[in-house]
């Protein structure tokens, strides 16, 4: 072989290895620096908790028992004094049951009635039925007197009950304890004609709401479930209700099932009319391994999260349980409370990824 064909070759050898060198030194360099830089990332310290899975629907509320009064008899209208405040009853005034809020006033209806008149025939009669019940277990009267007697002192109280119910009619009082919700205004004295509203009452210790869930759900929502009441003028405080009726019919054309909701609101923190939202409680855990919902990545069919160890992120897979709107319940023994969970900068990591942990 010639002299310079000798000198190229190795020249050409000693270049190739230069350049292997260069490339593995590269690829080197790059590999430490992808192993070498952390990830910023936040944690969690998991732990055990409660945790409901819930059903959401929303709708009008109101009180469990409500009246609008209309008079019955025509009067002279007049408001009467509540006793609580010494002034005339008015709107937001709570009222007991039996209390009279507004009296008309009729004397030639009164006087036609005859009250005291129907009161002393009564009497008179009862005396009479007595004393013809003696005169009979003596042999005194006949059977046929008896009965007779006995038949008009039935006439008597019933003549005496309908001139009560007549006068009673002129008297507007509270058919249940609870507030005076309106109260039109009439000027004393003014002649009230038979069917104006005059009074309307709530009572809203109890509450309710009308659901109409659809039909899948229907093996879900039970009797007696536990329901968290909100409205967005309440943002702190959530109210408790139960399912107190279900509807077993299906509307075949809405394809729903309707429902009731009883509402424990005795604080007064709802007021009718309200729009609420009604999560109903179909089940729960009194204490489980609780995570947020939006850290689960998935791989394939596997649902996975990252946990900081050290400095080191460690690819964990877990199984899921209930979940609320924004947490889950985790199963199985893949997490343990306490395992600092990565929740903030994990979408890139991989197992055994370096983290530095940061607020």
């Amino acid at each position: 072989m010639p002299k310079y064909q000798s000198m190229n070759t190795i020249k050409s050898i000693l270049a190739g290895l230069l350049l292997t060198i260069v490339v593995v030194s590269c690829n080197n360099e790059a590999s430490s620096f992808e192993t070498d830089v952390a990830v910023n990332v936040s944690v969690l310290e998991i732990k055990n908790k409660p945790i409901e899975q819930t059903l959401i629907t929303t709708g009008s509320i109101k009180p469990a028992m409500e009246v609008n009064l209309k008079s019955e008899m025509i009067g002279s209208y007049r408001l009467l004094i509540n006793p609580s405040t010494g002034q005339k009853y008015k709107m937001g005034d709570r009222v007991s049951k039996g209390q009279v809020i507004i009296q008309l006033e009729d004397k030639e209806y009164e006087n036609n009635t005859n009250l005291e008149g129907a009161e002393l025939d009564l009497e008179i009669s009862e005396m009479e039925y007595k004393k013809q019940q003696a005169l009979y277990e003596k042999g005194g009267v006949t059977l046929r007197e008896l009965v007779n007697s006995e038949k008009t002192m039935l006439t008597a109280q019933q003549t005496h009950e309908n001139a009560q119910l007549s006068l009673d009619k002129m008297a507007i009082e509270a058919p249940f304890s609870g507030v005076i919700t309106d109260l039109p205004y009439f000027s004393p004295g003014m002649r009230i004609e038979s069917g104006k509203d005059l009074l309307s009452m709530m009572e809203y210790n109890v509450m309710v709401m009308d659901l109409s869930m659809p039909e899948n759900l229907m093996g879900q929502v039970r009797m007696s479930q536990p329901v968290n009441i909100m409205n967005y003028a309440l943002p702190d405080d959530t109210i408790k209700g139960t399912i107190s009726e279900l509807s077993p019919a299906i509307d075949m054309e809405a394809r729903t099932f309707k429902g009731r909701i009883n509402v424990d609101n005795r604080e007064g923190l709802l007021k009718p009319g309200m729009f609420v939202k009604a999560e109903i409680v179909v089940d729960h855990r009194d204490s489980a391994l609780v995570i947020p919902k939006d850290v689960i990545l998935t791989e394939g069919n596997r649902k996975l999260v990252f946990v900081a160890k050290k400095e080191t992120a460690e690819k964990r897979y877990i199984r899921t349980g209930i979940e609320s709107l924004t947490e889950v319940e985790v199963l199985g023994t893949d997490l343990k409370e306490n395992d600092r969970l990565i929740i903030k900068g994990f979408e890139t990591l991989k197992n055994r990824s370096k983290v530095k942990v940061v607020k």
